[in-house]
């Protein structure tokens, strides 16, 4: 029987339509749709993301993370630990879905990931040792005094010390805070630079040994701000967690979720955007 021109052609507009939807549709999607869990990566950077002692991920970032995917619907998670250095190599290489480890979103990392919209405000602080004999506050004062500074490979906090002036052979870059603090303690650096969450965890559990600057004391273009990473094809699971974000964050079930981590409403983003922040950081 033949089929009439009206039935070939919206037949047609269905596969079309189809194939389109399809298109749109990045792997992650495809992923969960297939059973899959999401895996979320995260380094152990206490308070921002770490595991716990079951390897349970906990904090402020994984917690509204979560809280975020489960008003999603989506509660088959899998935590993937790795180095700092490892987490956007992994995210492209597909060893997990999302980055939870509370990343700085800078224009350097927006061309290799797609960010949510932000969910913190993050400023800079160091810890020195105690007394601040150096008298160090600032990146200036690092590049000034020709200190050592410690940081994390990695950390957004290499550039802003080069951009002060510090000299890159005064960078000592060591795997993530357990060793910023070591090197700090031992006089081998004069400064640990990182967020004023990770450093003061830090001094707070030195036993006195340091102690952790004013984040005031820095510029305001010292402030970062942190968002979830997803890779560039998986645009359409962004938009759809960046709208489920946006009646999450700052609610009062995330604050609870959060509060034990440090994360007040001091830390809300505000109203920057991540296009701004690409931009401009």
């Amino acid at each position: 029987m033949k089929r009439s021109l009206l039935t070939t052609t919206v037949a047609a507009g269905v596969v079309l339509g189809a194939s389109a939807v399809a298109a749109l549709a990045g792997p992650l999607m495809d992923r969960i749709k297939a059973g899959e869990p999401i895996r979320i990566g995260f380094a152990n950077e206490v308070p921002f993301a770490y595991p716990g002692p079951d390897g349970k991920p906990m904090g402020f970032v994984n917690a509204e993370a979560i809280g975020v995917l489960t008003k999603m619907g989506y509660t088959k998670i899998e935590p993937v630990q790795t180095e700092w250095g490892g987490l956007i190599p992994g995210l492209q290489a597909g060893r997990f879905d999302i980055i939870t480890g509370g990343m700085n979103i800078l224009k350097a990392r927006c061309e290799n990931v797609a960010f949510s919209e932000p969910m913190a405000v993050v400023g800079d602080a160091f810890i020195v040792a105690k007394g601040n004999p150096k008298g160090i506050e600032t990146y200036k004062d690092v590049a000034d005094k020709g200190a050592v500074m410690v940081t994390g490979a990695g950390y957004s906090n290499i550039d802003a010390a080069k951009a002060a002036g510090v000299a890159e052979a005064n960078i000592m870059q060591v795997p993530g805070p357990t060793e910023i603090l070591a090197a700090v303690k031992a006089g081998r650096a004069d400064a640990g630079a990182g967020t004023y969450f990770t450093v003061k965890q830090l001094a707070d559990n030195s036993g006195g040994a340091v102690e952790v600057t004013d984040p005031k004391a820095l510029p305001a273009d010292a402030l970062n701000w942190a968002g979830i990473g997803f890779n560039k094809e998986d645009q359409d699971f962004v938009d759809a967690f960046n709208a489920a974000q946006k009646t999450y964050l700052g609610s009062p079930e995330m604050m609870a979720a959060v509060a034990q981590y440090g994360y007040g409403e001091a830390s809300l983003p505000g109203d920057k955007t991540t296009a701004w922040v690409c931009a401009n950081r």
